[in-house]
C-alpha cells in the first residue's frame, strides 16, 4: 500500500491545484488502519470520494482545479446530509463525522441528488425478477462459514419481509448477487482501507448488485464489540437492490455505522424507499389453472399466460439490440436514438409515451444520428456525417448545423460514437479501431499524437455503436446489443458477476429475458425463457406465429408448451 502526501497551495485566483507529490512511501505491511479525517487535504479527499467534489481530485496527476467556494459548498452539502450545523468549514464535529466508520458507496449519486424531494434516495435501477439468487464466494477468516451464511440470510430477510422479493442462497452456478470478503485492492478499483473507515461497498442492480466486505474489519455477531455483520450486510444489500444513501440518521440506509443494535428494526424511511422499487408485501394465495399431463406419471403443470411486457420499447428489445446513440440530456435524463425514433429512459425502463419521432420533437435534426453528448455548458451536440447540430434546452441554436471543421477541427466524419469522459472531463470521439481526444481549451484542441488505438481502453471492442457518461458518473459503451461498464480508475472494463459485456435490453430498456431463436420448422420460432416465474412470464407475441398452427415454446425449465391462443398482445399456452 502507498501513502501519498499531497501539497495544496492557494493561488491568486483562489483556486486549489495539485502541486506536487512530497513523498511516496511503500509500507511493507498487510494493511493500514483508516486514518481519521483531521486536515483540509484529508477532508477534500473524503468529499471527492463520496460524491461531494469531482472524483478526479483523488488522482494527484489529474491537475484538477477547484475553487475555495466549491470546497466550502461541498462541506456544507456534507454537513446538511449528516444533519450537522452548516458552517462550511472543517470544524471538530464535521471532522468527527467524516472519521466515522461507514459504507464505501458515494452519498451523492448523479447531479440531481441535491434537488430530490423525498427523504429516501432511489439510485435509479432495480431487479426485474422477484426471486434473486446470491452466493458467498469468499468468506471472512475469523467467522465460521455457517454463522456467516445465517447472518447474511437474516440481512436479506430484512428486505424480504417488506416486499415481494425472495432470496435464495446458491453454492454454485451463476447468481444475481455475488458476496466476497476482501482486503485492500481487490479488483474493482475501489480498495478497502483497513480497519475502520470504509466497512463495505455494494453495486446497484444496473452494475450487477455484488457486495464486498472489508476482511480487515473485526466482524462480530450479536456483540457490541467489533463491527456487526448483520447490520452492515443489510445496509449493503439495500444498495444491491437499488437504494442510495438516506440523510435520515435513523434509517438503515444512512451511510454511517451506528454500532450494534440488539433490537434492530427497519426505519419507515427504508420501508417506503424499497417499496417504491418493488411494491408492498402481499399475502395472497396464488391459484392456477391445471392442464393435461404432458408426460404420464408427472405432476400437473399450471397453464401459463404470456403477456406483452415490452409495449413501447419493442424496437429496442428486438433481435439485434443495436442503437444509434445514447446520451444524457440537459434534464439529466438518458435518451436513446435509433433510426427515426427516440426514447427517454426512466428508473425502471422506457418512459411512458415513447418512442417519439426525432424530426417532430428535435427541430432540424435528422434520423440515424452517429453520436451525441451534452457538454458541461449544458448544450447538447449531435453528429452525423461531416456536420453537427447544437441544442440549448432542446431548442436548435441559430446557424446550425455546421461543418465539423467550424467547431470540431480534426474530428473525422462519420464517427461511431462520442462521450465526455468522467476521468478528465475531455471529449472523446471513436471511429473503427481509433479514438481522438478533444479539449476545447487547448490549441489545437486535438494533439498531434492522436488518433490512438482503442485497445488503450482495455477491454473495449472496436466499431462501437454508442457511449455515454451516465448520471452516476460511470462511462458505458455499447455494441450489438451488449454493453461494457468502464472503470475510470483502473482504466479498463470493470469486473463483475456476471461479467461484461452484458445484454443491453435487460439492464437498460426493461426488456424481458427472452431469446428469440429460429426453430427447425419454418415459421415456428422457439422462445427460450431464462428466468420464468412459477405461473406467469412475459414476452412479445409475434404475429409470425399462426393462431391455428400449434407452435413449440421451450422453457429453460424443460417444459414444452403448445400455443392455445395468440393475439397481438398475449398468447396462452398449455404445458
Amino acid at each position: 500500500m502507498y501513502i501519498v502526501i499531497l501539497n495544496f497551495v492557494w493561488c491568486s485566483t483562489k483556486m486549489l491545484r495539485f502541486v506536487s507529490l512530497l513523498c511516496v512511501v511503500l509500507l511493507a505491511i498487510n494493511h493500514l488502519d483508516a486514518t481519521p479525517v483531521s486536515t483540509d487535504t484529508q477532508a477534500m479527499m473524503y468529499l471527492a470520494r463520496f460524491g461531494y467534489l469531482d472524483p478526479a481530485l483523488q488522482n494527484p496527476s489529474s491537475g484538477a482545479l477547484i475553487s475555495g467556494e466549491s470546497v466550502r459548498r461541498a462541506i456544507i452539502d456534507f454537513q446538511s446530509f449528516a444533519g450537522l450545523k452548516q458552517t462550511g468549514i472543517l470544524d471538530p464535529e464535521t471532522s468527527t463525522w467524516m472519521s466515522k466508520p461507514r459504507c464505501g458507496v458515494r452519498d451523492r449519486v448523479g447531479t440531481g441528488y441535491s434537488a430530490r424531494r423525498k427523504r429516501y434516495a432511489l439510485q435509479g435501477s432495480r431487479w426485474r425478477v422477484k426471486q434473486l439468487t446470491y452466493s458467498i464466494t469468499k468468506y471472512p477468516s475469523a467467522l465460521k462459514t455457517a454463522d456467516v451464511d445465517r447472518e447474511l440470510a437474516k440481512a436479506f430477510q430484512v428486505w424480504e419481509d417488506v416486499t415481494e422479493l425472495t432470496f435464495v442462497h446458491l453454492k454454485t452456478g451463476k447468481v444475481h448477487i455475488e458476496i466476497r470478503f476482501e482486503s485492500g485492492e481487490h479488483g474493482d478499483g475501489d480498495a478497502f482501507d483497513g480497519s475502520g473507515g470504509t466497512l463495505a461497498h455494494a453495486y446497484f442492480p444496473i452494475y450487477g448488485g455484488d457486495a464486498h466486505f472489508d476482511e480487515s474489519e473485526t466482524w462480530t455477531i450479536n456483540s457490541y464489540k467489533g463491527t456487526n455483520l448483520f447490520q452492515v450486510a443489510a445496509h449493503e444489500f439495500g444498495h444491491s437492490l437499488g437504494l442510495s444513501h438516506s440523510d435520515v440518521r435513523t434509517a438503515l440506509m444512512a451511510p454511517f455505522y451506528r454500532g450494534y443494535e440488539s433490537s434492530f428494526k427497519l426505519d419507515n424511511d427504508d420501508v417506503v424507499a424499497i417499496q417504491q422499487l418493488y411494491g408492498k408485501k402481499k399475502n395472497v394465495a396464488v391459484t392456477t389453472e391445471t392442464s393435461f399431463r404432458p408426460f404420464p406419471g408427472r405432476a400437473t403443470t399450471p397453464s401459463v399466460t404470456f403477456d406483452d411486457g415490452n409495449r413501447g420499447n419493442s424496437e429496442l428489445c428486438g433481435s439485434d439490440g443495436k442503437v444509434d446513440t445514447i446520451f444524457t440530456g440537459p434534464d439529466n435524463k438518458a435518451y436513446v436514438f435509433k433510426g427515426e425514433k427516440y426514447w427517454k429512459l426512466e428508473a425502471e425502463s422506457v418512459a411512458p409515451g415513447y418512442p417519439r419521432s426525432i424530426r417532430a420533437d428535435w427541430e432540424g435534426l435528422p434520423g440515424n444520428i452517429d453520436a451525441a453528448f451534452t457538454w458541461t455548458n449544458g448544450r447538447t451536440y449531435f453528429f452525423k456525417g461531416s456536420r453537427y447540430w447544437r441544442y440549448t434546452n432542446f431548442q436548435l441554436d441559430a446557424d446550425y448545423p455546421k461543418d465539423l471543421s467550424e467547431g470540431f477541427a480534426g474530428v473525422p466524419a462519420n464517427i461511431d460514437t462520442a462521450l465526455v469522459w468522467s476521468g478528465n472531463g475531455k471529449i472523446y470521439f471513436f471511429k473503427g479501431s481509433q479514438y481522438w481526444r478533444f479539449d476545447p481549451l487547448q490549441k489545437p484542441p486535438i494533439k498531434s499524437t492522436y488518433p490512438k488505438d482503442i485497445s488503450n481502453w482495455e477491454g473495449l471492442p472496436n466499431s462501437l455503436d454508442a457511449a455515454f457518461q451516465f448520471t452516476n458518473g460511470y462511462s458505458y459503451f455499447f455494441k450489438n446489443g451488449q454493453y461494457w461498464r468502464f472503470n475510470d480508475r483502473s482504466f479498463k472494463v470493470d469486473e463483475g458477476q456476471p461479467g461484461y459485456p452484458r445484454p443491453v435490453g435487460k439492464w437498460w430498456f426493461g426488456c424481458d429475458e427472452i431469446n428469440f431463436k429460429t426453430a427447425s420448422r419454418p415459421g415456428a420460432p422457439n422462445w427460450v425463457l431464462k428466468d420464468p416465474t412459477p405461473t406467469t412470464v412475459r414476452l412479445i407475441c409475434s404475429m409470425l406465429v399462426s393462431p391455428t398452427s400449434p407452435t413449440q415454446i421451450l422453457l429453460s425449465r424443460g417444459m414444452t408448451c403448445r400455443v392455445k391462443r395468440c393475439y397481438t398482445t398475449s398468447l396462452t399456452v398449455n404445458c
